[in-house]
């Protein structure tokens, strides 16, 4: 791996690891008490449905961005078959559990209507992204299964994109209602955008990828 790859995944691990420990937050009352939930209606944060759903999202979605990330590593994935293979799978069930929370709560966005509906839809994106990217490597489709978990994951790590421009919307001078609508898109979209512009600069053979020895054993053991 070179230099700059390594720069950037210690990058992208380090900001996994950080915001996928956040949930942890909740612990405690004085992070409780500054959080984005204390904005919500005394309504919405003594119903147990809303509740539950809330630290159901934030504590799958937490796991799947510090089970993610390392999933794209080659080299250690050569080292770790298995263990990759044991990852992938906790990768998914934490994604489809915390796409499908997050869309329930999405409603209560303090951005109204046009927040939750970004919410909503990055939730809807980030579940059937998880599908295809399970169905392509159930049938054996090895390369078609990157391509989906590398869509999937751009759009679970919305998680760390979001907080760093919420605090620059805020920065700029938006209301919290204000940023909470620009960012349930911004955190998301170039996220996406930037992912399938290097996705399909390969599939112009500007990076070739060959058949290697971890994509011959997912073949095996799909």
């Amino acid at each position: 791996m070179q230099t700059k790859e390594k720069v950037f995944w210690s990058i992208i691990g380090f900001s996994a690891i950080l915001i996928g420990l956040y949930p942890i937050g909740y612990s405690f009352a004085v992070f409780r008490a500054n959080s984005l939930l204390a904005m919500k209606p005394w309504e919405i944060r003594n119903s147990s449905i809303f509740m539950t759903a809330f630290y159901t999202h934030i504590s799958w979605g937490g796991l799947a961005l510090m089970t993610g990330w390392s999933q794209f590593i080659k080299s250690w994935r050569s080292k770790h078959l298995q263990f990759h293979r044991v990852l992938g799978y906790i990768y998914m069930i934490s994604v489809l559990i915390c796409s499908s929370s997050g869309f329930s709560i999405a409603y209560y966005s303090s951005g109204g209507i046009i927040a939750a509906f970004g919410f909503g839809v990055i939730a809807v994106l980030t579940f059937v992204s998880n599908i295809f990217a399970f169905v392509s490597i159930k049938n054996r489709k090895i390369k078609e299964h990157q391509k989906w978990m590398m869509r999937n994951y751009s759009l679970i790590f919305a998680a760390v994109t979001l907080r760093i421009w919420l605090p620059t919307a805020l920065l700029f001078g938006a209301t919290i209602e204000q940023a909470l609508m620009i960012i349930s898109w911004v955190s998301w979209i170039p996220n996406i955008v930037g992912m399938e512009i290097y996705i399909r600069n390969q599939n112009d053979g500007k990076m070739k990828v060959k058949l290697t020895q971890d994509d011959s054993y997912l073949l095996q053991n799909a």
